[in-house]
């Protein structure tokens, strides 16, 4: 039987690859999204596209009350870790505050399940790998903002009987990913420098380490998972295992677009240097285990971009602190 399905940020990058796995299965899918960092041409055309924001909790309590969806997955957010610092009103309103609009939404509408897309970025700097048990410390308000929506989820489970999922992917990239966004991405980053000839901006000495996850290794996951009622009320790490230092990720990136590698080193950030988690639990539940190399996930992303092509790099737009701002992002 079809699902009445809300996809939120379905014109991202993340967002849309989940919506195209519902509509293939034939679900109905209303897929939400304000364009502030997405694009329309992500959207499926099989899905209802609604332009909005999960701001406006108006618009969200009419779509429920009118389409009356079986199951919710949230994906929309300004998922920039390292800007978070800068901009720490628009991540709560965006991150944390638009989440409660639905999560309220969908307690009244009785949803059956609510999917969260979390980030590792809620465990800080914590013992590796970081696994689920771990408890979080995050650093950042992104971090923040994402373990305070995993927190909300909990607590309507216990009060609503709200039934959910938490994901804490990691370093996605992609199919439809934004790689003209300079602040987030490092993949998109380094192909969309390269198409224009520009050096690779690599933060510190590069030797801070990741497990970058291809869309096709995440994206089915977490639409598979409403149908897993052993995974209800559970949180999973989803991702790659084998993780990367940032200047071997740049070397890949260079090999398989056939470039030269030259990297730009500048200043170092505020960041966990080592982050990579545990997938032991999603292996269990799900079966999972990730099937494209990072060489793989690379040279399709590039076959994408190289069809794309380069991007213009936009300013964030008003920023609320320019203290200690990296200097490569005042310009």
């Amino acid at each position: 039987m079809s699902k009445k399905i809300l996809v939120t940020g379905a014109a991202g990058f993340i967002g849309s690859h989940v919506a195209n796995e519902f509509i293939k299965r034939g679900d109905s899918v209303l897929a939400l999204d304000d364009l502030s960092g997405g694009f329309r041409a992500n959207v499926n055309p099989g899905a209802v596209f609604v332009e909005g924001s999960i701001t406006d909790k108006a618009l969200v309590d009419r779509i429920f009350r009118e389409h009356r969806f079986d199951y919710v997955f949230h994906l929309a957010a300004y998922a920039a870790e390292g800007l978070s610092h800068f901009i720490r009103r628009f991540n709560y309103d965006n991150n944390l505050l638009g989440s409660v609009n639905l999560i309220n939404a969908a307690v009244n509408h009785d949803v059956k399940c609510f999917v969260f897309t979390s980030s590792i970025a809620v465990y800080g700097r914590n013992q590796l790998p970081m696994t689920e048990d771990t408890v979080p410390a995050p650093e950042g308000p992104y971090g923040i903002a994402k373990y305070a929506v995993e927190l909300d989820l909990h607590a309507a489970h216990e009060l609503f009987g709200l039934n959910f999922i938490i994901f804490r992917p990691h370093n996605v990239y992609g199919e439809g990913q934004n790689i003209g966004d300079k602040y987030r991405n490092v993949v998109g980053i380094f192909m969309n420098k390269i198409l224009q000839g520009d050096p690779l901006p690599i933060f510190g000495d590069g030797e801070q380490t990741r497990a970058f996850s291809y869309i096709g290794d995440v994206a089915p996951i977490i639409a598979e998972s409403v149908a897993r009622p052993e995974a209800y009320n559970q949180v999973f790490n989803v991702g790659a295992d084998q993780a990367c230092s940032v200047n071997d990720l740049a070397r890949t990136v260079c090999r398989v677009m056939r470039a030269e590698f030259y990297p730009a080193y500048l200043p170092a950030r505020h960041e966990v240097k080592h982050a990579y988690s545990s997938h032991d639990k999603v292996a269990r539940i799900f079966g999972f285990q990730p099937r494209y190399s990072l060489e793989t996930g690379i040279g399709r992303m590039a076959a994408w971009v190289r069809g794309v092509g380069a991007r213009q790099s936009q300013q964030f737009g008003q920023l609320e602190i320019s203290r200690n701002l990296p200097p490569s992002w005042r310009v």
